[in-house]
Parts: structure tokens; C-alpha cells; sequence
């Protein structure tokens, strides 16, 4: 197939423009003309004016008015001109067309202020009196220095419009024909040229949408053909790179999307180039959203800003940790270094972020534990010691003193037995909870609660303190009765231990989303800032009185971790002076 040099298309068509160009300029031409012809009516206007100056002004001069209408009168017979005598004050004494005693002072128009002004006026308006269109052209008519008056010459304008209408047509005509050709022409050209191009231009965006299967068809020109070639060289090294990089990132992303840790890579303006889902996760921020966003306009002030511009301002690797435990906070550990090229350029900072808020709370949990048994248990060891050492030194002669002594060390042994049966039965819980080996049935709930309101009957009498259940026999949930009355009857008994003598305890059990068990008293209440803190081991609201009481400090966190075991949660709202409310939610059987 024959293949045509893009440099005859390129000849061509510039050709076919300068055509293109000669059409504008004869529109142009048209338009001058107009401007010329203008020009040449206003010349002959003007000088026929000049014979009227002459003319009339012996009639102004004398006063003869109705002479000078005659004299105008008869100056335009047989011509399509208007001519009109005015006197400086607007007032019209002669007219060709139209009887002046009932025509409007002319001071105003535009053409006579012009020459009384300037001693030539011209304008193009329309005629209110004929009810055309006028060219206007006057001429002050003077005497020696006096202002005599103005002559108007008028003209209507479309006959000046209908001769430059016949040349323009004509103009236009030709450069119609000259147009049709040219884009005949045109489209010739366009059409192959553009057939080609389109083909090449189908092929490359197969080629952006990452399809290497089908190569360009070569052009007809020979220019385009050579870059079909080069092309289709071009996307074979493409499809090869491509698919190893595809290779590469999928691997990559495989393997970031399965780390637990963060991973997250800035440049060295701090520009966000590549993150995983963890990443996300630990820190809060939508990076998906804030993709090549600056982390301290997505981020500001925050400690892995800083962090990340300490990285990029240092070359030696860094390792932090930010973050606190209180009201459910996260403790991130943040390790970085200097992301560099395969010449060794720093090119930004990558950091790994791993969550170690359950190991900082462990940690935390097991000091506070260790705390708290070891003054938990000095306390009933160091009276038990002291009572024993005092009967040793001669208390026990006394039979009165010693069976006192004796009595205080039995209570302090009972309580001593109590905090190691309560260590005891949190231990069982979270080893059934870890091991999943706790068993629970479908069953009413009811009977549950009432063993529960049993176990601190005697308590609830000795201070006069009525317990009321309201509780549907119908309502059931998958529990472990055991250790359900247990917990129930902690939270029982607590309520009796902290509610004034001859109050009510209501216990309230129902049917929602959840099965809901409430334990409600009308005792002392907790202030806001210990609730967060109440379902810890040995933690106390008021030590001395929980004591006093009895109190082990690890109920409440029996029935925590009983509650957890069975898959619920447990609540309070409490308020000073006001009483308190534990909420037990449990999963619907």
C-alpha cells in the first residue's frame, strides 16, 4: 500500500488556510468599503451643504424666511435629499420635507449642537418627522463672526445601506464559493488524516488501560507508520515491566495488609506515599481520603507528626511510645528510620507502629494486683501477728484479754480466708473464660435471682432492709446459674452493705435486645471519677468503711469477669447521696 509523505498534507492544508485567510479578508473588505462609501456620502453631503451656506445665507441675513423654505424647496426637487435651515436657538425656518411651524426645536439633535459648537455636525439617527432612519450633516451658517444659523443636509440611510448591501453580497458570493471549496478540501484532508491519527490514538489507550494484546495497524502515512512502530515496540517493554511490577506491588501489598503492625511511608516533605490497614486502625486517620496529603495538615500537632519530622531531620533511626490508659486510651510503639533509594538519597521515613495497650494495661493490671494483694493481706497477717505476739508476752494469763485477742485474730483469719477465696474464685472464672470451659444452659433466669435475694436474706433483716424482685418467670438466657447467683447476689449484697437501715433494695430482671438484670439501692452512691475504676481488684471507694464492712474488694470484680465469661457486660450510674444502679446485660438465649 502506497504511503503518502505527511509533509504534501502539511503543504496542503496550508494552502487550503491562506484560501481560508483570503475569505476573511474580503469580509474584512466588505466592511471597509462600507467605512469608504460612508466617507465619500459625507464628502458630497458636506459640499453640497457649503453651496447652501452661500446660498442662504443672504436669506438669513435679510430675515427671509419663507423665501429661504422656497429656496429649499425647490434645491431638492427631483433628489431624495432633505434640507433643513435652523436657527441658533433650535427653532426650524425652512424645510424641504415638512412644514416648519409644526416641527420640534432642533437645539437639542445631536448634529446641529455639534456644528454650532464645531461648525460641522454629523449624525446617523432616526427621523421622527419622515419615520426613517437619516444620515444628518449640518454646517453653521455665519457672518463674518455672527452665527446666522445651521444648515442640515439629510440623506435616508437606506440607500446608503442597500448600496453597501449589493457590494457585500457580491463580496460574499465570492467568498461562499471559495468556502464551499475549501472545505470540500477540508474534509478530503481531515478525513484521511483524522482516520489515521484516531487509529493510533484507539490503540494507545488500549494501551493506557493496560492492554498489550493487539499492536497498532500502520498508518497509510509514513510518518505515523514509524510511530505505530515505535509504539508497539514501546508497549511490548511495557507489558513486560508491568506485569513484574504488578508482581512486585501485589506481593507487597499482600504482605502489608497481613502485618498486625503499621506501616506507614512519608516523603521527605512529609507527604504521605504509601500506608496500610493497620496503620489506619491504630492512629485513627483516613489516609485512604488524605492520600499525598501532608500528615501535618491531616494531623497536626500530634505525636507521630512529630515524630515523623524528627525521623526526617535525623539519619539515625528512633523508637518512641505515645499514647495513655486512661478513659480506654491506646499506648502505640512507633519504631523509625530514614526510607532511602537504591543509591542510598534519603528519599523520607518509614514508621511501624505496634499496639501494646494490652501489654502496658497487663503490665499495669499485674503491678496494681501485686499492690494491692500485699496490702491487702499485710493488714489481717500484721493484726494476726500483733494479737498473737501480744499474748505471748503474757496476755494469755488474762482469760478476758486473751479470748478478746483470740476473737480479733479469728476475725482477721476469716477475712484473710475470704480474700483467698475471692483470689480463688476469680481464678477458676478466667481460667474457664480462657479456656472456654464454662457451661451454660437455657434457662429462666427467675429462680436464679431469687437464690440469689436468699443468700443475703439475713443480711437485708438485720438492717431492716426490704429486697423486692420483679422479674418475668418467661424471661431466659444461656447462663451458668452458679456463677450468675453468685454475681447477682454480690451485687445484692453490696447494695445492702452501702444502704441506710429500713431502705429497699429492687432487684428488676426483663426481656430488650438483651436480657437485662438490674440491681438498684438508695445508699451512699459513687462519685463520677470512680466509676471507671469500680470493677478493678481491691479497688476501694472509701478503704476504711469498706473494711469496716467486710468487704474483700474483689466482688465487683467477680462479677465482672462472670458477666464477661457469660458474653454480657455490666454497668453503673451512681450519684452521691443518691444511690446506685448495676445494670447487667446479658446475650438473649
Amino acid at each position: 500500500m502506497p504511503r503518502i509523505s505527511i509533509a504534501s498534507f502539511v503543504f496542503f492544508t496550508c494552502l487550503l488556510v491562506a484560501m481560508a485567510t483570503l475569505g476573511a479578508i474580503a469580509l474584512f473588505s466588505a466592511e471597509a468599503f462600507q467605512e469608504i462609501y460612508h466617507q465619500r456620502v459625507a464628502q458630497e453631503l458636506d459640499a453640497y451643504a457649503q453651496i447652501l451656506v452661500c446660498a442662504g445665507r443672504d436669506f438669513l441675513r435679510s430675515g427671509g424666511h419663507d423665501a429661504l423654505n422656497a429656496f429649499c424647496r425647490d434645491a431638492v426637487e427631483g433628489q431624495n435629499t432633505r434640507i433643513t435651515v435652523i436657527l441658533p436657538d433650535g427653532s426650524v425656518v425652512a424645510d424641504s420635507e415638512h412644514d416648519t411651524a409644526s416641527m420640534d426645536n432642533h437645539a437639542e439633535r445631536e448634529e446641529v449642537l455639534e456644528a454650532l459648537q464645531h461648525g460641522r455636525g454629523r449624525a446617523v439617527r432616526f427621523s421622527a418627522t419622515l419615520g426613517v432612519d437619516m444620515l444628518y450633516h449640518a454646517v453653521a451658517v455665519r457672518d463674518n463672526e455672527t452665527l446666522l444659523g445651521v444648515v442640515r443636509v439629510a440623506l435616508p440611510f437606506d440607500q446608503l445601506s442597500a448600496a453597501v448591501r449589493r457590494i457585500r453580497m457580491r463580496i460574499m458570493a465570492a467568498a461562499a464559493v471559495v468556502a464551499v471549496f475549501t472545505l470540500a478540501v477540508s474534509m478530503v484532508v481531515s478525513w484521511t488524516i483524522n482516520r489515521s491519527v484516531q487509529r493510533t490514538i484507539q490503540g494507545v489507550r488500549r494501551f493506557s488501560r493496560g492492554d498489550f494484546t493487539e499492536p497498532l495497524e500502520p498508518p497509510r502515512l509514513s510518518e505515523m507508520a514509524a510511530l505505530s512502530d515505535s509504539l508497539n515496540d514501546m508497549a511490548a517493554q511495557l507489558d513486560e515491566r508491568l506485569r513484574a511490577v504488578t508482581k512486585e506491588r501485589n506481593q507487597q501489598e499482600a504482605v502489608l495488609s497481613s502485618m498486625v503492625e503499621g506501616v506507614l511511608a512519608v516523603d521527605n516533605q512529609g507527604r504521605i506515599m504509601t500506608f496500610n490497614e493497620a496503620a489506619a486502625r491504630l492512629t485513627g486517620i483516613d489516609f485512604e481520603k488524605a492520600q499525598n496529603a501532608h500528615l501535618r495538615d491531616i494531623a497536626p500537632n500530634t505525636p507521630l507528626a512529630q515524630f515523623i519530622t524528627q525521623i526526617l531531620n535525623s539519619s539515625k533511626p528512633k523508637e518512641s511510645e505515645f499514647g495513655n490508659l486512661s478513659q480506654s486510651g491506646r499506648i502505640l510503639q512507633v519504631h523509625g528510620s530514614v526510607l532511602r533509594d537504591a543509591h542510598g538519597k534519603g528519599i523520607g521515613a518509614v514508621v511501624v507502629l505496634n499496639d501494646v495497650t494490652r501489654l502496658r494495661r497487663l503490665e499495669q493490671v499485674r503491678r496494681d494486683f501485686v499492690a494491692n494483694v500485699s496490702h491487702e493481706l499485710r493488714t489481717p497477717i500484721t493484726s494476726i501477728k500483733g494479737f498473737v505476739e501480744t499474748l505471748l508476752d503474757g496476755a494469755i494469763d488474762t482469760s478476758e484479754d486473751a479470748r478478746r485477742f483470740l476473737e480479733i485474730v479469728a476475725k482477721q483469719s476469716d477475712r484473710l480466708n475470704a480474700i483467698l477465696g475471692d483470689l480463688l474464685t476469680l481464678s477458676h472464672i478466667e481460667e474457664g473464660e480462657e479456656k472456654k470451659s464454662i457451661e451454660v444452659e437455657v434457662t429462666g433466669i427467675r429462680d436464679t435471682l431469687e437464690a440469689a435475694l436468699q443468700l443475703c436474706s439475713k443480711k437485708a433483716g438485720a438492717k431492716d432492709i426490704q429486697v423486692r424482685l420483679h422479674c418475668d418467670p418467661s424471661v431466659t438466657a444461656r447462663i451458668n446459674p452458679p456463677l450468675l447467683e453468685q454475681a447477682v447476689a454480690n451485687l445484692i449484697d453490696n447494695a445492702i452493705k452501702y444502704s441506710p437501715a429500713g431502705s429497699d433494695v429492687t432487684v428488676r430482671a426483663g426481656l430488650q435486645d438483651e436480657v437485662v438484670i438490674q440491681v438498684e439501692d438508695h445508699g451512699c452512691g459513687v462519685a463520677a471519677e470512680h466509676l471507671p475504676r469500680l470493677f478493678e481488684r481491691f479497688y476501694r471507694v472509701d478503704k476504711a468503711r469498706s473494711r469496716a464492712l467486710g468487704g474483700t474488694g474483689l466482688g465487683l470484680s467477680i462479677v465482672n469477669h462472670v458477666i464477661t465469661a457469660h458474653g454480657g457486660r455490666v454497668t453503673v450510674e451512681s450519684a452521691p447521696g443518691v444511690g446506685s444502679t448495676f445494670s447487667i446485660y446479658l446475650p438473649a438465649a
